[in-house]
């Protein structure tokens, strides 16, 4: 008879994946447990707002050289993972107040509180992505190689994510001001990412400059399975350099920070 192996025989690593395994669990079942619609809550968000743009580009102004076709799957490409990164960096910045006794009080890895939100998150974004599938069989987009890419696309938005949690949230318990700032911020970030336009739609010398935005070049990735024409390799390559220097910051930060954090919860 095999029994499981008790939580000290196993290493740190397997300790802290069982624990992010169990509290990302415990976050969607409280966000499901009084939930009518469940599953479609995830989906429902950037659906509407998928149909909104959809209608005004479309039905209300003259869409030119915007985008690609169809449209409606142009939109959804970008706006679920939108709505990932939107809602985690949302969640950072009160990742630690909200479990404040329990960041205390626990002896795993305070980073864990930041992992679990993108984790969770996460999982509604791979939930949603079989309505992105239904919208590109019944509007007639075509599949290519860049489905490939899509691995890619997801690991790199959750690094990049990472990266940008272990600084936001310890910086948002020192500073309370900033939890209104993200917000404005992430207000901006919407319209300064290519989410309802391609990069390419941009003329010089904007396009490059927006390229500097790390969510170009993920964003550019995920549209690759059925716009491979709006692949751009410079994005690709600043939103590894800027997402990979964005996550050495903020495992720095939150190591030099997290004394002070505990002190201030």
């Amino acid at each position: 008879m095999v029994t499981a192996p008790s939580d000290r025989s196993r290493t740190p690593a397997r300790r802290y994946l069982h624990a992010l395994r169990l509290l990302s669990a415990r976050d969607l079942k409280v966000r499901y447990a009084t939930s009518l619609l469940g599953y479609f809550w995830s989906v429902l968000d950037p659906l509407v707002m998928a149909v909104i743009y959809w209608f005004i580009f479309t039905q209300v102004f003259q869409r030119e050289n915007v985008g690609a076709e169809p449209y409606i799957v142009f939109l959804v490409a970008g706006l679920l993972p939108w709505v990932w990164f939107n809602l985690c960096v949302s969640d950072f910045t009160r990742a630690f107040r909200k479990d404040a006794k329990l960041v205390r009080s626990t002896n795993i890895p305070r980073s864990i509180w930041i992992a679990r939100i993108i984790v969770s998150k996460g999982t509604e974004f791979l939930l949603a992505l079989p309505v992105l599938a239904l919208f590109a069989i019944f509007a007639g987009a075509t599949v290519g190689w860049g489905l490939l890419l899509l691995p890619l696309a997801v690991v790199l938005q959750a690094l990049l994510l990472l990266g940008l949690g272990l600084l936001i949230a310890p910086l948002c318990v020192l500073y309370s001001d900033l939890e209104r700032t993200t917000k404005l911020v992430l207000r901006a970030l919407f319209y300064a990412s290519p989410v309802i336009y391609g990069i390419n739609d941009l003329p010089q010398p904007f396009d490059q400059i927006a390229a500097f935005n790390p969510l170009a070049g993920i964003f550019t990735l995920y549209r690759m399975a059925f716009f491979p024409e709006e692949f751009d390799l410079f994005s690709v390559v600043v939103s590894v350099i800027i997402t990979l220097t964005l996550l050495v910051v903020g495992i720095v930060t939150f190591r030099g920070l997290e004394r002070t954090v505990l002190k201030e919860l």
